[in-house]
């Protein structure tokens, strides 16, 4: 299977670029609706059975291969499956929009203290939930270093969270913390943290000459941005928009900018296969 054509002049010219110079390529893809598929339960995601074979044949011919989640970056590792898998020696996980980050060389997890608003809203959103009324079926979820509030679960998702938007953007403020939307979820987090600045420090700091960057959600925005502006400064880059393939619209925002659109994190996997078939990747 070849590889899907871009639909747009720069998508085109990223896609070329790594092509021609793998060796200094990064390719970052996020990981929940990326390379793994939604699922009610955060904690019952896995990665998609193809994503780390894929994954293991492309990493050794590209100059990088990130994930780049807001998930922390042991549980992404675990729910991955990409410890000790030959190919994935030189991984990184970039967890918590980049305030954590995971090796595969040393196995190790480093990360700075966790913001003070984050324990203070955790302790808090019990009761403001209860107070504010919030939908039943709506739930919190401790990501370490944010709290996430779902409305996935509640009969009307999308108005469950429409109204709790506002009341949650001034909790977050009141404690130093913004919020960050997604698809039927609200995420309170540090200010000055998205993946956005982990995925241009990562650039930066691997000298990337192209770049692939594949997203599904709304916290993707900011990682599309940073691969626009190095657009603008000479490096290629390749958007991909993972839509979902689970009856959810797909954020439309996201799926505008894309150069490309492939169907949910099966489409990921057949276009990273792809990818290394054309850089010559053995096949199992």
């Amino acid at each position: 299977m070849g590889i899907p054509e871009p639909t747009t002049a720069a998508g085109a010219e990223g896609l070329a670029a790594l092509a021609a110079d793998p060796s200094h390529a990064v390719v970052a893809l996020d990981f929940d609706g990326t390379l793994a598929p939604i699922v009610p339960d955060p904690d019952s995601a896995r990665a998609h059975p193809g994503a780390v074979p894929a994954l293991a044949r492309l990493a050794p011919l590209v100059g990088a291969v990130a994930v780049v989640t807001g998930r922390p970056a042991g549980v992404a590792v675990r729910y991955g499956g990409f410890a000790g898998v030959p190919g994935l020696e030189h991984l990184v996980v970039l967890g918590h929009y980049g305030a954590e980050r995971w090796d595969a060389v040393t196995g190790e997890v480093r990360a700075p203290g966790v913001h003070p608003g984050v324990a203070a809203v955790r302790a808090e959103l019990p009761g403001f939930l209860d107070r504010i009324g919030a939908w039943e079926g709506t739930w919190v979820e401790d990501k370490g270093r944010a709290v996430a509030v779902h409305t996935r679960r509640t009969e009307d998702p999308d108005t469950a969270l429409a109204q709790l938007r506002e009341p949650l953007l001034r909790l977050a403020g009141e404690h130093g913390l913004v919020g960050e939307p997604g698809r039927m979820v609200l995420e309170l987090r540090p200010p000055g943290v998205d993946k956005g600045v982990a995925l241009g420090d990562f650039l930066h700091e691997r000298k990337a000459r192209s770049v692939l960057y594949a997203g599904d959600d709304l916290g993707d925005l900011a990682a599309y941005a940073a691969v626009e502006q190095l657009r603008g400064e000479g490096v290629p880059g390749l958007l991909v928009c993972s839509a979902t393939a689970d009856g959810e619209a797909p954020v439309r925002e996201l799926q505008d900018r894309a150069d490309l659109v492939v169907p949910g994190p099966a489409g990921v996997v057949a276009l990273l296969d792809a990818l290394a078939d054309v850089l010559g990747a053995p096949r199992a």
